[in-house]
């Protein structure tokens, strides 16, 4: 039987352009539904276990370990070397066949055996990646390790799986094979509210937490991935590939592409490890909150930490990211065609229209910080503090998050003209200085604060990234029209904060500065944020429609164009 993506690839009336468009279709909406079903499993967790608790920064740290491990490892080899190799061994005689096959054997193999001696080390890597952690956090820890790490085997096998069905052209199962894995977590979480009822308060979960309870929330995180990576395993079958295990892994060519990609991998390695020297220090919250009242629900620790950078990543992921993939091709195309005359004004185009949908977005972050924090807080009497907890780490995220958008695009310019050791030295600048900010918080602060100095940090490591790499592009290409660029972000930020005035006033309307309505329930702070949400966005495309706004049109253009084809 012929897969949904196969279907919509294979429609013998379709176009080109047709069949692409609907591929990136489904790609987008594979990720938004994946996003929006991560938002409500992340809910539920909080729902569950609390999030600024000692029980849920322990899982946290347990679950989030096995990510940061395999990106560390392997995932750079899997996204940057095998791409290449398996491009070029679709366009063989079998497809690929034998290729792959060699390629998926040595994925199980080296991710089997890894995987199992790093589970092995669970005690070690707890004890390694925590700061003062007390002897019962670190069993718990250990234990919900056991259960989390084998994720880094399914981990890998998705990587593979997905860059195979990538090279032939299969994008959309990829895209949507974290949706299963949402559902599953989602379940799962689901089923441990239901028998062992919600986080109440206090932080005596250590004492009375049970071996069930391990399994439902560890094994099903685990098995969450499992099935995101088994998924892949029917859309792989419908290539037509024969696939069988094979163990001649000489001649494969990974050592010489691995040379060729060598700064990009080592980028990724020096900023995951800078992830976990980071997660370490904030990880000293957790047994902070032991002797402090209200269980220490207002002290945000790495759960709260990594659920404010979820949230104000979505916009760049949805906006930057694909306007700079969109650029991309542009950049690539000029710099082969050798018209590097060109570059300036693409880049600036790029810049200027990001601003219009990410700017808004940090003034909105900034606005709705407290309602957006009390989602993701639970249902407990101390909600509320544990809301305010996340709120405060969203605000101090979203400072930064314009630069982080504005830095993506200009490295995107190195990387058209395959210089991947310009990205590389930038990462590396800045994952030592922020390390190292990081460390003189730990020794100038108490533990309860490390979080929020940690937030802060990564706004100024993301302003300081966009300045290093603007210098950089000014050297090596000249003038992009940085006075035309500021004047824009400008002009708009004043547009988005005279927009952000008036969202205020309707929160505070609401009682989103005086623990009024929009911080009574999860249900009231969905509803606070819609309203002050369209309020805003509302004043804000008044705003630029009434000062003529070229990056307003340029940034609707495309969707502008796309809805008469989606009513028709």
């Amino acid at each position: 039987m012929t897969s949904g993506v196969s279907t919509v690839q294979r429609t013998p009336h379709e176009q080109p352009a047709e069949r692409q468009s609907r591929t990136y279709a489904l790609m987008t909406s594979g990720t938004l539904v994946s996003r929006i079903l991560g938002f409500i499993r992340t809910a539920l967790l909080a729902v569950a276990i609390g999030s600024s608790t000692t029980m849920g920064d322990i899982f946290e740290k347990a679950n989030v370990i096995p990510t940061i491990i395999f990106m560390l490892l392997a995932g750079g080899i899997f996204n940057v070397v095998l791409v290449p190799q398996l491009i070029k061994a679709s366009k063989a005689s079998d497809q690929g066949s034998a290729y792959t096959s060699k390629l998926v054997t040595l994925t199980i193999v080296v991710m089997g055996v890894g995987t199992v001696l790093l589970t092995l080390l669970a005690g070690p890597l707890i004890k390694a990646l925590t700061l003062d952690w007390t002897e019962p956090m670190m069993a718990m820890g250990t234990t919900f390790a056991y259960w989390c790490l084998p994720q880094i085997f399914f981990y890998g096998v998705y990587a593979v799986f997905g860059q195979v069905l990538n090279s032939h052209g299969r994008f959309a199962a990829y895209m949507w094979a974290p949706v299963a894995n949402n559902l599953v977590q989602i379940l799962t979480i689901g089923t441990f509210i239901v028998l062992f009822g919600t986080y109440s308060g206090g932080n005596d979960a250590l004492e009375t937490w049970t071996t069930t309870q391990t399994i439902l929330l560890a094994g099903g995180a685990t098995l969450g991935i499992a099935v995101q990576a088994v998924a892949l395993f029917w859309p792989l079958r419908n290539l037509g590939l024969t696939l069988r295990p094979n163990f001649s892994w000489r001649g494969m060519g990974l050592r010489h592409v691995g040379k060729l990609a060598a700064w990009t991998l080592g980028s990724m390695m020096v900023g995951n490890i800078a992830s976990l020297v980071n997660s370490k220090f904030v990880s000293a919250a957790a047994p902070a909150r032991l002797s402090m009242p209200n269980g220490g629900a207002d002290i945000p620790g790495e759960y709260a930490l990594n659920t404010s950078q979820l949230i104000t990543v979505l916009p760049h992921s949805i906006f930057a990211l694909t306007l700079a993939t969109m650029l991309f091709n542009e950049f690539t195309k000029a710099f082969h065609e050798k018209r590097q005359q060109d570059i300036a004004p693409l880049l600036a185009r790029g810049l200027c229209t990001t601003a219009v949908p990410i700017v808004f977005a940090s003034v909105a972050f900034i606005v709705l910080a407290g309602p957006l924090g009390r989602l993701f807080a639970g249902s407990s009497e101390t909600s509320m503090l544990q809301g305010a907890a996340i709120g405060q780490l969203l605000l101090l995220t979203a400072l930064g998050l314009p630069f982080k958008s504005i830095h993506f695009f200009m490295i995107r310019v190195f990387f058209a003209e395959e210089d991947t050791k310009t990205p590389m030295l930038i990462q590396t600048i800045i994952a030592v200085l922020g390390v190292a900010l990081a460390f003189g918080a730990v020794q100038a602060l108490p533990a309860t604060e490390i979080a929020k100095a940690v937030a802060l940090i990564y706004g100024i490591t993301n302003v300081l990234s966009a300045v290093i790499a603007h210098f950089l592009i000014v050297r090596r290409y000249g003038d992009y029209g940085v006075s035309r660029v500021m004047g824009t972000y400008i002009r708009i930020g004043l547009m988005a904060t005279v927009s952000g005035f008036c969202g205020a006033i309707v929160l505070w309307m609401l009682g989103g500065y005086d623990w009024g309505f929009a911080w009574s329930s999860i249900g009231n702070a969905i509803v606070s944020i819609g309203v002050v949400g369209t309020v805003m966005a509302i004043v804000y495309v008044f705003l630029l429609r009434l000062i003529r706004s070229v990056e307003l049109e340029h940034f609707l253009g495309p969707l502008g164009r796309k809805i008469p084809q989606l009513r028709s």
